[in-house]
C-alpha cells in the first residue's frame, strides 16, 4: 500500500469547506456540553479548516492478549470534506527493523494495511466493518481538527447528561455515533463507541472502544490535545493500545 496512492485518493475527492468561517450562531440549539465545547475550542471568526497534516511519536502495544508496547512515529493527513485521512506509521521491532502501517478512510473505504519487509501481515480494505471503524476514527480524533464537528460540517448533536453528549456523522452509505465527554474546563476529555471494529486474527470485531485526549494548547488560534490514548474495552478490564503526542501539526483553511 503506497502512500502516494492513498493520499491522491484523499485529494481527489476533496470538497470545498462552507463557510469559511466559524459563526457562535451555529451553537444555537446545540447541547449545553456541546455549546461550551466550541466557546472554550474556537473564537468567534476563526478560519474553517480544510485539511491537517500531524506528525506522532509514542508507544503501540502489539499484543493482542498481553503487552508488548514498542516505539511508533508516524504522519496523519486529513482532508475535512469528503471526511479522510491516512495514517502512515512505523512500529520499530528491533534498530533497523520497523513494521510499515497504513491506516486510512479514503473515498469511503476503510483500508488497513501492514508490512514487513515489504510483505504484508494485514491487508484488509473495502468492507463496511472496516469503513465503519475508520470513519470513527476520523470523528474520535476531531478534537486536533475541531471546526469538523460543527453542524454545518455535517456533524449532528444528541444531548445525553451535563458533561456528555453523543455526536453522529454520515458519509456516503455509512454512519456512526459516538459520545464525547467534556472536562470542566468544556474541553473534550473522552470520547467512546460501543462497538468500533477490533481487528483479531484477520477478522473484524465489534468492541467497546474509547480515546482520552489531554494537555491541550492553543494552536491557530484553537485549543487542541497534543496527548492521547487509545483503548478497547474488553471483559476483562480497559485495553490501551496506542500512547501518543503530537509532535507537529499544521492546518489548511477553507
Amino acid at each position: 500500500m503506497k502512500t502516494g496512492a492513498l493520499r491522491s485518493g484523499l485529494e481527489a475527492g476533496r470538497r470545498p469547506v462552507r463557510p469559511d468561517r466559524y459563526d457562535p450562531r451555529e451553537l444555537m440549539g446545540l447541547p449545553e456540553p456541546v455549546q461550551r465545547y466550541f466557546r472554550a475550542a474556537l473564537q468567534p471568526g476563526q478560519r474553517m479548516l480544510a485539511a491537517a497534516t500531524l506528525d506522532h511519536a509514542g508507544t503501540f502495544n502489539m499484543s493482542e492478549r498481553g503487552e508488548r508496547w514498542l516505539e511508533f512515529t508516524s504522519n496523519q493527513r486529513v482532508v475535512l470534506a469528503r471526511p479522510g485521512f491516512d495514517w502512515d506509521a512505523r512500529i520499530r521491532l528491533l534498530p533497523g527493523l520497523a513494521v510499515r502501517v497504513h491506516d486510512a478512510y479514503v473515498a469511503g473505504e476503510g483500508v488497513l494495511n501492514a508490512r514487513l519487509l515489504g510483505l504484508p501481515v494485514v491487508n484488509l480494505r473495502g468492507t463496511p466493518e472496516l469503513a465503519r471503524g475508520e470513519i470513527m476514527r476520523f470523528l474520535a480524533e476531531a478534537a486536533w481538527y475541531p471546526t469538523a464537528l460543527l453542524p454545518s460540517q455535517g456533524v449532528q448533536w444528541t444531548p445525553v447528561d451535563d458533561r456528555h453528549a453523543r455526536a453522529t456523522l454520515a458519509d456516503g452509505g455509512t454512519q456512526v455515533s459516538l459520545t464525547f465527554g467534556f472536562g470542566a474546563d468544556g474541553l473534550i476529555e473522552s470520547v467512546r463507541a460501543a462497538d468500533r471494529g477490533r481487528t483479531v486474527a484477520g477478522k473484524v470485531v465489534p468492541t467497546p472502544w474509547e480515546g482520552r485526549w489531554t494537555h491541550y494548547a492553543e494552536r491557530d488560534g484553537m485549543q487542541v490535545p497534543l496527548e492521547g490514548e487509545v483503548a478497547w474495552i474488553l471483559p476483562d478490564g480497559r485495553k490501551p493500545y496506542w500512547r501518543g503526542r503530537v509532535t507537529r501539526l499544521e492546518y489548511e483553511h477553507a
